[in-house]
């Protein structure tokens, strides 16, 4: 009986024992994850919250990488370490093991327990920019670019052809870089850059009929020739030089360079402008004097190489045009301020109207005064407008009043603020009155003179001084 009852109490120690080993097991368990759970592809199996964001956060500082699947097959690895990257585990393990618990902790073959979690990803961009640059998929010996079929650069006196497409193995570094930074940020352990769309494809292929179009127009321009009328002159843009300037852009669309158009224009310019430049006046006494000014030919320089691109754009048309002009004048051959215009001659003091050739009024006159710095200044001019009954006022002084009013009943302007007027105030003209008592730079004319002239000259008509 002693024996059986020793028994009995073994038996009952036991499974006291084995109970309590159970409570402790079920408690245990209750505060791990179960076995086969993964986050972000790191496992933590039979770990507690805190041991497995240790794990996770760990395992991302220090073995974490980045696998990137060419499509050769062939891989290359972008290590953690290499760009400074941490992942930290912000929150939501809790929430996890307590679905698991709730669902009765199913593990085994059978079950999914892999989860992805939201990281806070840092990394040095910097270092993976140098990294991804040094890949041996962007920056290799065995890369080879991917292009498009193109229309063949300008040769001399050679047609242009089509160069066909090379579908080569090179990325496009910009779709690399982002595939690669949003697997950074997930945390992924593997990236397909095929699948990802980082390889540059080729977009026009050598049979393509718009290429082929292309090319044939572009063709068409080795005859082409622009000439430019000058006057009696001629200039003649050669279709070489016209080809040069031809290229496509990355769709396949005629481009013309605007630089090569603003070049030939600014040639023309040069050659051909007048204004501004220095030319030979003989005066009515048959004296050559030199002057320049701002009378004369001048391009539109901006818009005529405009125009010109647009015209080679849009036709291979041999043609002849005149430039768009700035300002013109008179005429192209001989002197540009032709045979009719105003001469002043501010050492003669004196004003003459040349009509065809001929002298058909003149009169004495007052110009600026020479002791107070107010010499009214040589030059090649035209008259900006005229008009009758107006007020001429000086500089605005302090007190709001000007520093003169004169009012005039002829009023013709041709630089700037500087023009002829009837001085009625003024009782003698000509001579030596200029040095010391003229104008504030302005012509004094005789009022009944002054009136002749006004009803012969007209805007635009040269006004030319000198001394």
């Amino acid at each position: 009986m002693r024996d059986g009852k020793k028994i009995a109490v073994s038996l009952l120690g036991a499974a006291v024992i084995a109970l309590t080993v159970s409570f402790s097991a079920l408690a245990e368990e209750d505060t791990c994850f179960v076995s086969g759970t993964s986050f972000n592809g790191v496992k933590v199996s039979k770990m507690t919250v805190e041991e497995a964001k240790a794990r996770i956060e760990g395992y991302f500082a220090g073995e974490y990488q980045l696998v990137l699947q060419k499509k050769d097959g062939t891989e290359e690895t972008i290590q953690g370490s290499e760009i400074g990257y941490q992942a930290l585990v912000p929150g939501g393990l809790e929430e996890i093991l307590a679905a698991q618990n709730e669902g009765g902790r199913v593990s085994g073959p059978a079950a999914n327990n892999s989860y992805t979690l939201s990281l806070q990803v840092t990394y040095d961009s910097a270092a993976l920019e140098a990294k991804l640059q040094a890949l041996d998929c962007v920056a290799g010996e065995g890369v080879v670019k991917t292009e498009n079929a193109r229309v063949s650069a300008y040769q001399e006196g050679q047609e242009f052809t089509i160069i066909p497409e090379v579908r080569g193995n090179s990325l496009n570094l910009e779709k690399t870089r982002a595939a690669v930074e949003e697997a950074l940020k997930n945390g992924a352990g593997e990236l397909d850059l095929l699948d990802a769309g980082c390889y540059e494809t080729v977009q026009i292929s050598a049979s393509d009929p718009a290429l082929i179009q292309l090319c044939d127009t572009m063709n068409r321009y080795r005859t082409m020739t622009v000439t430019y009328q000058m006057g009696e002159a001629t200039e003649v843009l050669g279709s070489d030089r016209i080809c040069s300037w031809l290229s496509a852009d990355g769709n396949g669309q005629l481009q013309v360079s605007a630089e090569g158009a603003a070049s030939f224009v600014q040639e023309l310019a040069s050659k051909y402008n007048t204004a501004g430049t220095s030319r030979t006046f003989r005066t009515v006494s048959g004296r050559d004097v030199t002057l320049t000014g701002p009378y004369g030919w001048k391009i539109d320089q901006a818009g005529e190489a405009a125009a010109l691109t647009q015209l080679i754009a849009f036709t291979a048309e041999s043609q002849t045009r005149e430039p768009l002009y700035a300002q013109s004048a008179a005429q192209r051959s001989g002197s540009d301020w032709g045979n009719t215009y105003v001469e002043i001659d501010l050492t003669g003091q004196h004003v003459y109207m040349i009509q065809e050739g001929n002298v058909v009024w003149d009169a004495p006159c007052v110009t600026g005064n020479v002791a107070k710095n107010y010499t009214t200044p040589e030059g090649i001019y035209s008259l900006t407008y005229k008009e009758k009954d107006r007020i001429l006022r000086g500089a605005k002084q302090a007190d709001g009043s000007y520093e003169y009013e004169s009012h005039v009943d002829y009023w013709m302007p041709f630089n700037g603020g500087i023009g002829l007027h009837d001085a009625s105030w003024r009782g003698s003209f000509g001579g030596t009155i200029y040095q010391t008592s003229g104008s504030h730079g302005c012509v004094n004319l005789p009022p009944s003179k002054a009136a002749a002239l006004y009803d012969l000259v007209y805007k635009g008509i040269p006004v030319i001084c000198y001394k």
